[in-house]
């Protein structure tokens, strides 16, 4: 995964960063996400997503801050399983 978005996203969603992805990589589900999520497959590593987030939550997968790690994991199960991806964001930020 080259990008990931992390806590910061999560229950603000702001999608500035859907504006400007060249590959339409970074979705959502309208009224069941809390969070935007980035395709591992899709994304193609080109970083413009990364500084049009105004609440700085998208990071190089090399650079996602330790305490942030399980975000690696949602983004890229939400799109396999979006059901675990959603419990596992719930266990670590409750709603």
């Amino acid at each position: 995964m080259a990008y990931v978005i992390a806590e910061p996203c999560v229950d603000v969603m702001d999608q500035a960063c859907v504006a400007v992805c060249p590959v339409d990589c970074i979705h959502f589900d309208q009224g069941a996400d809390r969070m935007l999520y980035i395709d591992p497959n899709e994304c193609i590593d080109c970083g413009a997503c990364e500084p049009e987030c105004p609440v700085n939550a998208i990071f190089p997968e090399e650079s996602l801050p330790g305490e942030w790690a399980a975000y690696t994991r949602i983004n890229a199960d939400w799109f396999s399983d979006k059901d675990a991806a959603r419990a596992a964001l719930e266990a670590i930020k409750p709603a």
